[in-house]
């Protein structure tokens, strides 16, 4: 018997545009044999790997910041039925003990990320392409709320980190892939809409499978 191949779906969306509660929702509804999520976060290389900016300080919104080689081999030896195992990310916390994800191969795949869209290889392994937004002061209030909360992160070092980092980011490497994706889910508005339009697309795939 010829083995299908899986429906692969790309998310992308800048920090604090609504992905982690889009994901959620996807995983709740679906059964977990059904579809499988890939995070890029946790193919960030070390710290000491990593560029710093002009002040000194570490930049992990660039491309660079992410072990681009395995993540595309991990996608693709999943895409060909094999699991992967990865230690999630820690965000570079020595005291945050990383665990070990195992990913089962599924019909649906979903990898997400920053850069899924700009890292060639793994958009050209895409079948559906998710862009997720949401208003930049709500994003900005978000960001700070969780890196206050999760992190421990002072308001004034997350607000350097928006505008020397993350907005310039965004605008170079997710931004440009907007007009091409399949579905635009807007946050702000109109999250349910977008979430029932993608559910109905990955029961489609599935029934097709």
């Amino acid at each position: 018997m010829i083995r299908k191949k899986p429906f692969i779906i790309g998310i992308a969306g800048g920090s604090g545009s609504g992905k982690t509660t889009l994901l959620r929702a996807l995983l709740n509804h679906f059964d977990p044999s059904a579809i499988c999520l890939v995070s890029q976060d946790n193919y960030y290389l070390p710290r000491h790997e990593q560029v710093q900016d002009q002040n000194g300080i570490t930049n992990f919104d660039l491309p660079t910041s992410i072990d681009r080689d395995h993540f595309v081999k991990d996608m693709r030896r999943l895409i060909e039925g094999n699991p992967i195992e990865k230690s999630e990310y820690n965000f570079n916390n020595p005291d945050w003990k990383p665990k070990s994800i195992l990913v089962q191969p599924a019909p649906v795949i979903i990898m997400e990320g920053l850069f899924v869209f700009h890292f060639s290889e793994i958009r050209q392994l895409l079948q559906y392409k998710v862009f997720i937004e949401a208003h930049l002061e709500t994003r900005l209030e978000r960001r700070i709320r969780r890196d206050a909360e999760e992190r421990g992160y002072a308001e004034e070092d997350v607000r350097y980190q928006w505008d020397n980092h993350v907005r310039p980011a965004e605008i170079q490497y997710m931004e440009p892939y907007r007009p091409g994706c399949d579905l635009i889910i807007d946050n702000t508005h109109s999250f349910d809409t977008g979430l029932a339009a993608l559910t109905e697309i990955i029961e489609s795939a599935l029934e097709q499978g």
